[in-house]
């Protein structure tokens, strides 16, 4: 399976690399604002198969930079679905909770309504539309709290802080599922695989670990494992005011991704214990 990648530094796109011979493009050899390009670069490679692991992920830039984020998220996903239908290859796209508003209490499913709540949620969710109107074989894979040893992300962010303070104060009503990138690439992988022997299992599917929990017990959790004592003060979100309003709640069903790929829910205190490890590892 000869895989063409947009994407080479981000945390899923560095998990796929370790899993997988791909073909990865940066944004040094694409440019992410021009869909033209990157459909050119899906018809000159011509693979068996294209993820894009590439985003435009500053949520809170994203509230006063939208058109280029729509570049991004939106008009250079279209781009490569509409290219890759033309060859009748899959395309693989990460999402994000983002395109839901966040209310209530239940799991969102696939199909729930969506309603984004800033700029980073409508610039996927144009994103996530384009590839369903190029008409092409397409898994949208809808992921939350992205974590691993690579890149920023809130693991990293806790550990730094955590060394340094004696107490922090989190936020205790958001509540979703902290997810690893390394499993994040295994469904992109699976996703891809299944899709060329079976386009009909094209779609939209949630993948985030379980179980569900809040970012000051996520962080009790990251000391908890890691071995550093800092106090967590739950806060409300009103405590912490950002440009980019986030979801408080970000639970999603991953029960059809179980049933059409065959991969469980992960358990994110499992893959933390791997990403502290290596962290360790690394520092050793």
């Amino acid at each position: 399976m000869r895989i063409l990648m947009f994407g080479s530094t981000g945390q899923v796109a560095r998990e796929i690399e370790r899993r997988a011979p791909v073909v990865s493009l940066s944004r040094e050899d694409v440019d992410l604002t021009d869909p033209a390009d990157c459909a050119e670069a899906v018809r000159a490679e011509a693979p068996d198969v294209v993820i894009n692991a590439a985003a435009y992920t500053a949520v809170d830039q994203a509230e006063s930079d939208e058109i280029t984020a729509a570049r991004v998220n939106g008009e250079a996903p279209g781009a490569m679905a509409r290219a890759c239908a033309d060859l009748g290859i899959p395309f693989i796209h990460i999402s994000t909770d983002y395109v839901f508003d966040g209310t209530g209490d239940v799991p969102f499913s696939p199909d729930a309504p969506t309603g984004p709540l800033g700029a980073y949620g409508r610039t996927k969710l144009a994103g996530e539309e384009a590839v369903r109107a190029a008409g092409g074989p397409h898994a949208i894979i809808r992921t939350s709290w992205v974590v691993s040893a690579h890149g920023k992300n809130f693991v990293k962010t806790m550990l730094k802080l955590g060394a340094e303070r004696d107490r922090l104060t989190i936020v205790a009503d958001q509540v979703g599922g902290p997810t690893p990138a390394a499993d994040i690439a295994e469904l992109c992988l699976a996703a891809a695989s299944q899709l060329i022997e079976a386009p009909e299992k094209s779609g939209t599917y949630h993948l985030s670990g379980g179980p569900d929990v809040s970012w000051a017990d996520f962080a009790r959790e990251i000391f908890a494992q890691s071995g550093i004592t800092c106090e967590v003060v739950d806060i409300p979100t009103s405590d912490f005011p950002t440009p980019a309003k986030r979801p408080a709640n970000s639970r999603m069903d991953n029960s059809a991704t179980e049933a059409t790929f065959g991969l469980p829910r992960p358990d994110w205190r499992v893959g933390l214990a791997a990403i502290l490890a290596e962290l360790q590892a690394e520092e050793g």
